[in-house]
């Protein structure tokens, strides 16, 4: 009975119930000072970015509804000034969860076009069986671009780019050129393996090149935010862009010897990288992704 019952708390999870029942009392929220106008918040799921200035509040990304209130207690600890805009990288449920609430509190919702058909759809991810049903209006961007958009906000010029499928089919990084920061959505995971969502438009050689591409944009004074991860420098997203090709080599020169899956997955990981599979992407995990994709690429 016991295994049955775990088994079924794990197919609730698959299928998104479990969402609701998460508890998040443990949650710590936690500010960082990153330069200029910028502020990264941690709490539980993406990373989030604000902008404070004499403009209103912007935001990248906004974590789980039931983070909503302690996230904007955050922020108030921050400025006074009203919450304008809300970017969300991407479609993710840890990186929209509270846009209803910041709809309701007076924010507009902005990102690229797929993030709003994503969300306004049901979506199954075949790969974990996982069913993520349609979001109501409240929680739409109410403003989408298809490759690009530039906010002037807080005495910055905020870029916000689309370079193509990578992390999912619907990504954005957002260049703080005056604070020289760059949120990197979940096209960076730090120190840890990422998570590249195949079953919505991902692309393992797309994500692999929009790194190599943010890498030539970016000097070493940049400071970069992840989408999970510490705050990080241009070296730990060079050592990042290291693990994806080395994965990449491996996993290819494996399937070209005709290897399996579970013979790939037994095999000798580079030393530097042993560590990176203690968070949400094992191992195994991120060999099978890769697997998947260059078995059918």
């Amino acid at each position: 009975m016991k295994n049955l019952t775990l088994i079924f708390g794990f197919i609730l999870c698959l299928t998104g119930v479990c969402a609701a029942q998460r508890d998040f009392s443990a949650t710590e929220i936690k500010t960082i000072p990153v330069a200029g106008t910028v502020t990264m918040i941690e709490g539980e799921g993406g990373n989030i970015a604000v902008s404070v200035g004499e403009d209103g509040v912007l935001m990248i990304d906004d974590q789980f509804a039931e983070l909503n209130d302690r996230i904007i207690a955050a922020v108030r600890e921050l400025t006074d000034q009203p919450l304008e805009f809300v970017l969300n990288t991407h479609w993710h449920g840890d990186h929209t969860g509270g846009n209803e609430q910041m709809r309701e509190r007076g924010a507009h919702i902005v990102a690229h076009q797929n993030v709003r058909e994503r969300l306004s759809t049901k979506q199954v991810r075949e790969s974990s069986g996982r069913v993520d049903e349609a979001r109501p209006a409240q929680a739409l961007p109410v403003m989408t671009y298809e490759e690009a958009v530039t906010f002037h906000f807080n005495d910055e010029t905020i870029e916000v780019i689309h370079f193509g499928p990578g992390h999912t089919d619907g990504d954005s990084i957002v260049f703080f050129l005056d604070s020289n920061v760059v949120h990197m959505g979940d096209l960076m995971f730090s120190g840890r393996f990422p998570f590249i969502d195949l079953d919505s438009g991902g692309d393992v050689d797309g994500y692999i090149e929009i790194v190599e591409t943010v890498l030539d944009i970016v000097d070493n004074e940049v400071s970069i935010i992840p989408g999970h991860g510490s705050l990080s420098t241009r070296d730990d997203l060079v050592k990042f862009h290291e693990m994806m090709i080395l994965s990449r080599d491996l996993v290819t020169g494996a399937i070209a010897e005709g290897k399996s899956l579970k013979e790939i997955q037994g095999l000798p990981f580079p030393e530097d990288f042993r560590d990176w599979g203690t968070g949400f992407i094992n191992q195994d995990r991120w060999l099978e992704t890769l697997y998947r994709y260059f078995s059918t690429n």
